[in-house]
């Protein structure tokens, strides 16, 4: 049994309500990097959105080409690898939306996110999601859902978290949370009040906006 479903999407633009929201974390005529950006749809909506600056890395060649074809300046790349080679504070912000999960070492790329951009921005599926505890603990069957839409033996998500490991995770790089967000399923922001564990169980995704202490 599983769970997926399409992406949540706003009505009036179409656009998913996960990358709506990471974009709403971005000034405008910034200058962005969005590392595994897949076909280009986050920074199209901030080109278009918000004039940005936008600069892409995919790991993917059909990614690669779905940008092209959209215009955007994207050069195929490995996060785990080819974020070394870039200086300090070359970017207002660095974005890696639902990859961090994908990488060999997701300590590593955060704190390079943290080094070449003065604010990153981090989404990733939550692995503590009750639908995901549901699968584990009552089926005994490694969850498939709308954010993890893979079976276990052909995905790419390597190092899967939760929301509390993620801000633990910030805890020990030194990076200060400036705005933390959890949707539900259906993509709309969870209340801001709710404690780390109601977001922990109830969040499907998780969205931090981080800078260096």
């Amino acid at each position: 049994m599983t769970f997926a479903t399409l992406p949540a999407t706003d009505l009036e633009t179409g656009h998913r309500l996960d990358f709506l929201l990471v974009a709403d974390m971005v000034e405008p005529g910034s200058r962005v990097l969005d590392v595994g950006c897949g076909d280009g749809s986050l920074l199209a909506i901030l080109r278009d959105g918000k004039g940005v600056d936008g600069r892409g890395i995919e790991i993917s060649r059909e990614g690669v080409n779905a940008c092209l074809a959209k215009g955007l300046p994207v050069i195929q790349g490995d996060a785990d690898t080819d974020l070394a080679d870039y200086p300090d504070d070359a970017f207002d912000y660095v974005i890696l939306s639902q990859t961090i999960q994908a990488t060999r070492q997701p300590r590593v790329v955060l704190e390079h996110l943290l080094r070449i951009g003065r604010r990153a921005i981090v989404s990733f599926p939550n692995f503590g999601h009750w639908r995901v505890r549901i699968d584990l603990g009552l089926r005994g069957r490694m969850p498939v859902t709308e954010n993890m839409p893979y079976s276990w033996y052909d995905t790419p998500n390597i190092h899967f978290c939760t929301i509390r490991d993620f801000v633990e995770l910030c805890r020990e790089v030194g990076a200060q949370m400036e705005k933390a967000v959890a949707l539900n399923a259906g993509g709309h922001p969870m209340r801001v009040t709710l404690p780390w564990w109601v977001w922990n169980l109830l969040g499907d995704q998780g969205v931090f906006l981080l800078k260096r202490r």
